[in-house]
C-alpha cells in the first residue's frame, strides 16, 4: 500500500528525488570539468574562481556572506579568500560599526582577472552548453530553467536567488560581446573597453 502524503506519495517524491540525484550528479560532472578547464590557465580553484565572482558581485561582502551566496562552508569560504588576498586578488577589512565580522572586496587586479577569464570563456569548449544547443536551435534560446529556479529558491530562500538573477544582470548590462569575446563595456561611451569591473 502507498503512503499518501498530502498530494503525492512516497513513491512519486523517491522517484523525482532520485531522478534530481542523477542528473544533477551526471551534469555537475560535466559543469566542474568546463569550469576546471576554463579557469586552469590563471591557477585557480572552482572555489577561487567562484569566491572572486561571488565577491565582485556583493562589492565589500562578509565572509559569512559569501559563504552564502557561494554555496560553500564558511571556513572553506575563509581559507580560499586568504589564498586570494594574498595573491593581491581580495582585500580583507573590518568596518567601524562592525569589527566582529570579516569582510572582503575584490581588489583591481582581482577585476583585471575576472575580466581576463571572461575575455577568454570559449562556449564551444563547454559540454553543457554545447549540450543545450538542440533545446535553443528548437526554440531560439537557452533553456530558461524556470522550474529549477524556482525548487532552489524554496531550498535556499529568495535572497540567495535575488543575488544570482543580479549577477546575471551584471553580466547583461555591463558586458557586450565583440569579435566572439566578452568585453566590458566602457561606462561613458557604451564601447567596449578594459577599465576596472567595479565603479
Amino acid at each position: 500500500m502507498e503512503r499518501k502524503l498530502g498530494e503525492y506519495t512516497a513513491k512519486d517524491a523517491l522517484l523525482f528525488n532520485q531522478r534530481v540525484i542523477y542528473l544533477s550528479k551526471a551534469l555537475w560532472r560535466s559543469i566542474e570539468k568546463d569550469w576546471e578547464q576554463w579557469i586552469k590557465p590563471y591557477n585557480l580553484t572552482i572555489n577561487e574562481h567562484h569566491i572572486l565572482l561571488t565577491a565582485y558581485q556583493l562589492k565589500g561582502a562578509s565572509i559569512s556572506e559569501i559563504a552564502k551566496f557561494a554555496v560553500m562552508h564558511i571556513s572553506t569560504a575563509f581559507n580560499f579568500s586568504r589564498k586570494l588576498e594574498k595573491q593581491g586578488y581580495l582585500r580583507f577589512s573590518k568596518k567601524e560599526n562592525d569589527r566582529r565580522n570579516t569582510y572582503i572586496e575584490i581588489t583591481e587586479k582581482g577585476e583585471e582577472l575576472l575580466l581576463e577569464i571572461f575575455r577568454n570563456y570559449d562556449p564551444l569548449r563547454n559540454a553543457v552548453c554545447n549540450g543545450a544547443m538542440p533545446l535553443k536551435k528548437l526554440y531560439g534560446k537557452f533553456p530558461d530553467m524556470m522550474e529549477l529556479m524556482t525548487i532552489v529558491r524554496h531550498v535556499y530562500g529568495h535572497g540567495f536567488m535575488d543575488n544570482f538573477e543580479e549577477s546575471l544582470e551584471t553580466i547583461e548590462k555591463e558586458f557586450m560581446e565583440k569579435d566572439g569575446t566578452l568585453q566590458r563595456k566602457n561606462s561613458d561611451s557604451g564601447e567596449s573597453g578594459y577599465p576596472a569591473l567595479m565603479k
